[in-house]
């Protein structure tokens, strides 16, 4: 503690001259180890620093040569990093705090637009589709089922259809009670695909022009000694333009969506027609049935057998 009162009373200039000596005789180690070993050794370290200043040019006074000399001992002016601990941590914590301070905001950064993009991505399309979802279930659904319901009821010229109907409107109710809304959607979707057929009306015709067939024969493979019989036909509405039909081909039980396919029919009827197009290249008389609206069939105006083909 006195060194260090003694230190700080000298002036600037003596202390700084005492540092130079500590450093020159660090660095000259093998010097101090020489000097310090033998006898006198202060006085010889010291006759041998005036030297080295005296070559230089310098001239240290012998009082700072003997304060380097005691400061080399003392071990002053060298830098003792503290001892681990608290307070060596909370120092270097401070040090280091605006590197700290800039990971710390990027990771904050990145936490927050990751958080943003979860909300905006995940969290509220989420959200959006279960309020979605919970609307159609209370509302949508329920409104479209009952209209629908209601519409066929009123244009359907048949009881069995209204029966249909309701057995389709009963089953829209036991799925919304559910919260089953893809069957929901699949019941409302009948319904309507049954309320549109209900209102579409249209004549059955027997197609007769040059780039198709008025009839084809099929011989089937469960009995080749068979022949079967169809009339190439369309649909025609009331503007008088062919309408596409939902049929069922009975070779191999698809469903296609066509403008043309061939009915079957018993062979005198498709014999008449043959023989109808033989006169002069037109079937005259091409009406085969009528699909009048309130009513899902066709009322055929010729005998018809049931099965359709949709290619020949």
């Amino acid at each position: 503690m006195a060194a260090t009162q003694k230190a700080a009373g000298q002036p600037l200039d003596e202390l700084m001259m005492a540092m130079d000596v500590v450093d020159t005789l660090r660095h000259d180690e093998a010097l101090v180890q020489r000097e310090l070993s033998g006898t006198d050794r202060d006085a010889q370290l010291i006759a041998r620093l005036r030297d080295i200043y005296a070559s230089q040019g310098i001239d240290v006074p012998d009082h700072i040569l003997k304060q380097g000399v005691a400061s080399l001992k003392e071990n002053r002016f060298v830098y003792a990093p503290p001892k681990a601990g608290l307070q060596r941590f909370l120092a270097l914590l401070y040090i280091r705090r605006m590197s700290y301070a800039r990971v710390a905001a990027f990771v904050l950064t990145a936490l927050v637009v990751s958080l943003t993009a979860w909300h905006f991505l995940v969290t509220a399309p989420r959200e959006r589709a279960a309020e979605a979802l919970q609307a159609e279930l209370g509302q949508t659904l329920p409104e479209e089922i009952t209209r629908l319901t209601a519409a066929i009821n009123a244009a359907a010229l048949d009881d069995a259809v209204k029966v249909q109907a309701a057995g389709l409107a009963a089953d829209g109710e036991r799925a919304l009670a559910r919260g089953d809304a893809a069957d929901a959607r699949r019941v409302r979707d009948q319904l309507a695909a049954l309320d549109s057929e209900l209102a579409t009306a249209f004549t059955v015709r027997i197609v007769s022009r040059p780039d198709v067939p008025t009839g084809v024969t099929r011989i089937p493979d469960v009995n080749q000694s068979a022949e079967n019989t169809y009339l190439v036909v369309e649909a025609i509405g009331s503007d008088g333009k062919p309408l596409p039909r939902r049929v069922v081909s009975e070779e191999d039980g698809k469903e296609k969506t066509v403008m043309i396919w061939a009915q079957r029919v018993p062979v005198s009827v498709f014999n008449a027609v043959r023989d109808d197009k033989a006169k002069d290249g037109i079937v005259q008389d091409a009406e085969l049935g009528v699909k009048l609206r309130g009513k899902l069939g066709i009322e055929w105006s010729k005998p018809v057998e049931q099965g359709a083909i949709t290619e020949w």
